[in-house]
């Protein structure tokens, strides 16, 4: 994203602990736990897409980083427009997720620290909205299954999961999913800093009751079913794999099973079969993309794996 920008124009500065060395972007050493930068730059608009991403992280330490550090650059950016990079984790992961609309998220129950966190970083972000008006105003997006040029954890987590040719998924992977080329996050991101103040201010221009808050779900032009999907983009990746079918309601108490020995034994990394995992290959993942088409003014592409060897 941060080279999209540069390439756009944009005086961009990246902000982690670890420089990415973006060409024509400055950087800021910030460890967003330690909270508030004392002497920020002045900046116009904030894409806050830093966060603990992984479903085996403890919830201290995802709460520090997802809520606490949303909170933190929210606090040093104020007057700043704010574009919070969410997840489409934050929808009920006990249930399909059709067409979801906005609306339908957050929710009260999640398998995870990552999504309990990003779904309360958003509650703290609206919250923020409401009781600070005179803030810069709030866009969330909330991208699913992002892919493309530089992933390091969709493609090469399925591919990890390749075992002597099988790629093995609940219910043979029949399922529809809305999945996010990095381009289509970038053209949501580029769209987001843009939006004219006065439509995200709108009494219910931003999808909800409070003015100066709007969220977007973000995903390609159409949903695909995941299993052509993966094998499509597992080819052009140069692995060709026959898809192995099993069972969803045993494959989900064995996850669960698998989880409690692994928590129980402080295993540092997650099984290969967790019920988050199975919560996104077992079931309908599709969302409603009219506030990222009419509000945001975003045509995405269809889904597609081009390139994919390069990645």
């Amino acid at each position: 994203m941060a080279r999209g920008l540069v390439a756009d124009g944009h005086e961009v500065w990246t902000s982690s602990r670890r420089d990415p060395g973006v060409p024509g972007a400055r950087h800021l050493a910030w460890d967003l736990t330690a909270g508030p930068l004392a002497d920020p730059p002045s900046v116009d608009a904030v894409v806050h897409a830093g966060a603990a991403v992984s479903d085996w992280c403890a919830l201290d330490v995802a709460r520090a980083t997802n809520v606490g550090g949303t909170l933190a650059v929210r606090d040093t950016f104020p007057s700043a427009r704010f574009v919070h990079v969410s997840s489409g984790s934050v929808y009920d992961p006990f249930r399909p997720s059709v067409r979801a609309r906005e609306h339908e998220a957050p929710v009260d129950r999640y398998l995870d620290a990552y999504g309990t966190t990003k779904a309360e970083a958003e509650r703290a972000l609206a919250r923020d909205a409401a009781h600070h008006p005179d803030r810069g105003a709030v866009v969330v997006l909330r991208p699913h299954a992002v892919y493309g040029p530089g992933d390091t954890t969709l493609l090469p987590r399925v591919e990890a999961a390749v075992r002597r040719g099988r790629l093995v998924l609940p219910g043979g992977g029949r399922v529809l999913q809305s999945l996010t080329h990095v381009d289509t996050l970038l053209a949501a991101v580029r769209a987001a800093v843009a939006l004219p103040d006065e439509t995200v201010r709108a009494p219910g221009g931003g999808g909800g009751p409070t003015p100066g808050w709007l969220v977007a779900n973000v995903a390609d032009a159409e949903p695909v079913v995941l299993r052509d999907a993966l094998v499509d983009a597992l080819s052009r990746r140069g692995t060709d794999v026959r898809v192995v079918a099993v069972p969803v309601r045993p494959a989900w108490v064995l996850a669960g099973a698998v989880e409690t020995v692994a928590r129980r034994v402080r295993r540092p990394e997650p099984p290969r079969l967790t019920r988050y995992a199975l919560s996104h290959l077992a079931m309908e993942r599709t969302y409603d993309l009219t506030v990222l088409r009419d509000v945001l003014g975003v045509d995405p592409a269809p889904t597609s794996f081009a390139g994919a060897g390069t990645w």
